[in-house]
């Protein structure tokens, strides 16, 4: 009866044993099923997966961008002198070169020539009766003092002397002014340079004044490049000024003179920059350029890390502080520089240069998102 008892009891005391692992085994079953969830939760809450890059301290070069018009360094109107001849003869055309003093155009001579005949019979007989008048009043002065003549007689002796005098004058100047207009018959090139428009047709009759050409004087063209006020006060004269043409073609200019005015609509300042000759450079295009100011250091991020919203400029800085183990973004307001290559300065960086920051994707991140860093972006080469 007694071993009996005994064995009722080792019974019980194994189920207990049993029953206290069956539930044990339950309880690390729910911890672990807990933890798993919780480690699924945690990895859920990374928004995005990230490399990251750091800033850098570069040599960048410094020039500044403009846009402008090619136009003539200075054009000469030539117009008609003559009144009422028509032309007789156009010798150049648009885009011709001409030199000083060659004859671009000729007007009819006809009735200037005629003018001048006349004139010249004018002064002819003037002279004859200059020549009459002298004599008389000449011998009225040798027997003035005979009393032979009246005192009245001897005056308008004189007087024919010195009217005829003024007749002769007056017949040079005629003379003279139709010789200055036979030679405006002929329209002479004021300068060397090249012939940017012509108004003149074979047979017109113009009046004084009237534009019959227009000339590029020396050929010469310039760059007329707009740049802002804040701008304009680096670029110095003689500076050179490195142009795209619109065929692709790169020229280099020089800066002749900074316009003392700004405009008062659009703040902006002209600034004049010398071309050399090339036959490729019109007046008229447009074209694209930039001043080189030289190196300086600059803290630079990749094109790639920069997020543009609501028209301001952004970077995505990964936050050294973490919480629930995971890693955390600051979305900060930057200022961007100048652009070279792949690199863009960042010029309100300097105190965050030890901090990393999103390398590409930060436009799909928000102020405060958790991210998975898997690495670190090797900074960029610059290419110009």
């Amino acid at each position: 009866m007694t071993l009996k008892k005994n064995h009722i009891v080792l019974i019980a005391i194994l189920l207990a044993i049993l029953v206290f692992f069956m539930f044990k085994l339950k309880d690390d079953e729910a911890s672990d099923t807990t933890a798993k969830k919780a480690n699924v939760v945690n990895q859920t809450k990374a928004a995005l997966t990230i490399t990251t890059v750091r800033p850098e301290r570069r040599m960048m070069r410094q020039s500044i961008a403009a846009n402008g018009s090619i136009a003539p360094w200075q054009e000469a109107l030539i117009g008609a002198e003559v009144n009422g001849l028509q032309i007789n003869q156009v010798n150049v055309n648009v885009g011709d070169i001409v030199k000083r003093g060659q004859v671009i155009a000729e007007f009819s001579a006809t009735t200037i020539l005629a003018d001048i005949a006349q004139a010249n019979a004018s002064l002819a007989d003037a002279q004859a009766s200059a020549i009459e008048a002298a004599g008389n009043a000449s011998r009225a002065r040798s027997i003035q003092d005979t009393g032979a003549l009246s005192k009245q007689q001897i005056e308008q002796f004189m007087a024919q002397e010195a009217s005829t005098k003024a007749r002769v004058a007056a017949a040079e100047a005629t003379l003279l002014s139709n010789q200055i207009r036979l030679k405006q018959t002929k329209v002479l090139a004021p300068d060397n340079g090249v012939i940017s428009a012509r108004a003149a047709t074979v047979g017109a009759v113009v009046s004084p004044g009237q534009e019959l050409f227009r000339l590029i004087r020396q050929g010469r063209l310039e760059w007329r490049a707009e740049l802002t006020s804040s701008e304009i006060g680096a670029i110095k004269q003689g500076m050179d000024a490195y142009l795209t043409m619109p065929s692709g073609e790169k020229v280099v200019g020089k800066v002749r003179m900074v316009s003392p005015m700004v405009d008062t609509q659009t703040r902006n300042a002209m600034v004049f920059v010398d071309l050399p000759a090339n036959n490729q450079i019109k007046s008229g295009m447009f074209a694209r350029g930039s001043f080189e100011l030289g190196e300086n250091e600059s803290v630079t991020l990749p094109a790639s890390a920069l997020v543009l919203r609501d028209g301001f400029t952004y970077v995505m800085q990964i936050d050294k502080q973490t919480q629930d183990k995971q890693i955390y973004v600051r979305q900060i307001k930057v200022q961007a520089g100048k652009r070279v290559g792949d690199m863009v300065e960042i010029i309100d960086l300097e105190n965050n240069m030890d901090h990393d920051y999103v390398a590409t994707g930060g436009a799909f991140l928000a102020d405060g998102d958790a991210v998975n860093v898997i690495g670190n972006t090797a900074p960029l080469e610059i290419k110009p």
